[in-house]
C-alpha cells in the first residue's frame, strides 16, 4: 500500500503528525483510496490502468471498460497531454494539482474528470484519484446563463431609457419634472427651457413656484400639493413670470430610484381643449392598459371580462372567446385550485401573491402570481377582481427565492466532492420532499386533505412523511 509520505504529499494542508497511516491494513487503504473520489485508477510504468475502483454513477458511464486499456487512449485528443503531465509530474515529484480531464465514457461522450496524482512507491505505478466535475460544469453553465439574462435586461432598460429621453427631447409640449421634498426644477426639455427662458435662464435648480408671476405662485404651489395628496390632479391655468402667457399646467407624481417627482405639463391656454373624462371611462382605460392581466369573474367564477393583457397571457384572440368561461379552465390544478383561490378570497377579503401555473389556450403552462379581492355591494351581484403576474421561475431575475431554499442548495453545493453522490442525493431527496409539504400546507392554509391531494399522497402518507421530517405538531390521536 502508499506509504505515509504519498498521503502527506497529497495534502496542501497540514500533514499527519505521528505516522499512524502505515499500520493501515491493505483492506483499509483500498477502502480509503476507493472512497477519496468518484473513480480511483491505479497505473503502471507503461500508463495502463491495471486497477480501478469506481462510483455507481461512474460505474453506468463505463468505467470498468477501462481496465487494462492506456489511460492516454481513452480520454479526448485535448486531454492527452495532461494525462503524460500528471504522470511525469506524479513521478517526479511525489504529487500533482488538480487537472481537468475529459475522460470518454462507453458512449465516446466525454465526462469533465477533476484529477489528482500520486507516486504509489513501487515499480513506476502511480494512484490517479478522480472526482467527477459535471455538477461544477452545470453550475458554471447556469451562472453563464443568468449573466446572459442580465445582459439581455441590463440592454433591454437601456433602449427603453433611450427612447423615453428621445421622446422627452423632442416633444414639442413643456414638461418639467420637480423634486417632490424640494419643489424645485431638477428636469426640463428643450419645450420648456424655450417657454421658461423668455423671463429668466436655465430653469435648473429654480423653484418651481417661482417661474410663475407672484399672482400665481400660490396656484402653482397648490397643484403640487393636490397632486401629492390625491389621484386625481385638477388642471390649474396659471400664468408665466415676466411673460404675462396663460398655459394649462397639470401635475403627476411618480417615484424613481427611491426618490418623488412630480411631471408637470405645461400648454399654453387655448391652445389645445383638455376635456374632464368619465371617471368610469377613465378606469376602464386604465384597466385595459394594465401590463399585468385582470379578470373579472362573477360569484360563481365565470369570467365577466378580462384585459388585453390577460389576453396575451392565455394566448386568446379576442375578449369574446373568454367571457363566460370558467376561472378553472385556465388555472393549472382545476378545480382545487379555484376553490383555494376563491375561498380564501371569499374568507378574507383580498389575497395577495398566490402562487399557481396558467394554463394557455394552446397548453403551455405559465408560472403565475394571483391578488385578488372580492366585491359585494347591495346594487350588484358579488364579484371577484384578479389580477395575474407571469413569474419567470427559471430565470435567475424573476422573484425572490425562499430563505430556507437557498441556505440548503448552498450547504448541499458545499458537500460536492466531500461526500459520495449517492449520500448527496438522499439528501438532497428529504430536502425537497419537505420544502414540498412545507409549501402545500403554507398554500392550503394547514388545511392537510388538501395538500395531500396537492401533493398526490393519500392522508396516511402525508401523516407519515410529516412525523418523519416533525412537520405539522401531530399528536399520536392524528395518525
Amino acid at each position: 500500500m502508499p506509504n505515509a509520505q504519498v498521503f502527506n504529499d497529497v495534502s496542501e494542508h497540514m500533514p499527519f503528525q505521528r505516522g499512524l497511516l502505515g499500520a493501515l491494513s491493505l483492506d483499509v487503504a483500498q477502502k480509503v483510496l476507493a472512497a477519496s473520489g468518484d473513480v480511483t485508477m491505479v497505473i503502471d510504468a507503461d500508463g495502463r490502468i491495471c486497477d480501478i475502483a469506481a462510483s455507481a454513477d461512474m460505474a453506468r458511464e463505463g468505467a470498468e471498460q477501462w481496465l487494462d486499456q492506456r489511460w492516454s487512449d481513452i480520454v479526448s485528443d485535448d486531454s492527452r497531454h495532461k494525462v503524460d503531465e500528471l504522470l511525469s509530474d506524479a513521478l517526479s515529484k511525489g504529487r500533482t494539482r488538480w487537472r481537468e480531464i475529459n475522460q470518454m465514457s462507453a458512449d465516446k461522450d466525454p465526462i469533465a474528470i477533476r484529477y489528482v496524482a500520486v507516486d504509489a512507491g513501487r515499480h513506476g505505478h502511480v494512484i490517479a484519484i478522480g472526482r467527477d466535475d459535471r455538477a461544477s460544469a452545470a453550475m458554471q453553465q447556469r451562472l453563464l446563463e443568468a449573466q446572459q439574462v442580465m445582459e439581455r435586461d441590463y440592454a433591454k432598460l437601456r433602449d427603453v431609457e433611450f427612447r423615453y429621453r428621445l421622446l422627452f427631447q423632442m416633444s414639442g409640449e413643456a414638461v418639467i419634472i420637480v423634486d417632490a421634498s424640494t419643489r424645485r426644477i431638477v428636469e426640463a426639455n428643450p419645450a420648456a427651457e424655450r417657454l421658461l427662458g423668455k423671463a429668466h435662464g436655465s430653469p435648473f435648480g429654480e423653484s418651481f413656484a417661482r417661474v410663475f408671476d407672484e399672482a400665481s405662485q400660490d396656484d402653482a404651489a397648490r397643484l403640487l400639493t393636490t397632486a401629492q395628496t390625491s389621484n386625481r390632479a385638477p388642471n390649474n391655468g396659471v400664468t408665466l413670470q415676466c411673460v404675462g402667457q396663460d398655459v394649462v399646467a397639470t401635475a403627476s407624481i411618480f417615484r424613481q430610484e427611491r426618490t418623488t417627482q412630480f411631471l408637470v405639463r405645461l400648454v399654453p391656454a387655448g391652445s389645445i381643449e383638455v376635456p374632464e373624462p368619465d371617471s368610469d371611462r377613465r378606469l376602464q382605460d386604465v384597466l385595459e392598459r394594465l401590463p399585468d392581466a385582470f379578470v373579472m369573474t362573477d360569484g360563481d367564477a365565470r369570467i365577466l371580462t378580462v384585459n388585453s393583457a390577460f389576453l396575451d397571457l392565455a394566448r386568446i384572440g379576442s375578449p369574446a372567446q373568454a367571457e363566460g368561461q370558467l376561472l378553472n379552465s385556465f388555472l393549472g390544478r382545476a378545480g382545487l385550485e379555484r376553490d383555494i383561490l376563491i375561498d380564501n378570497i371569499r374568507a378574507h377579503g383580498s389575497i395577495r401573491n398566490f402562487s399557481t401555473t396558467l394554463r394557455t389556450q394552446l397548453g403551455e403552462i405559465e408560472d403565475v402570481e394571483i391578488s385578488g379581492v372580492f366585491v359585494e355591494s347591495d346594487n350588484a351581484p358579488p364579484c371577484y377582481g384578479l389580477t395575474i403576474r407571469a413569474v419567470r421561475r427559471a430565470s435567475p431575475t424573476p422573484g425572490v427565492p425562499r430563505a430556507g431554499l437557498s441556505r440548503s442548495v448552498e450547504q448541499l453545493s458545499e458537500l460536492v466532492g466531500r461526500v459520495t453522490l449517492k449520500e448527496l442525493v438522499r439528501e438532497s431527496t428529504d430536502l425537497v420532499e419537505r420544502l414540498c409539504i412545507e409549501a402545500a400546507l403554507e398554500l392550503t392554509r394547514n388545511n392537510r386533505a388538501s395538500a395531500a391531494e396537492i401533493l398526490g399522497l393519500s392522508r396516511q402518507g402525508l401523516y407519515s412523511k410529516l412525523h418523519k421530517f416533525g412537520l405539522g405538531n401531530l399528536s399520536s390521536d392524528d395518525t
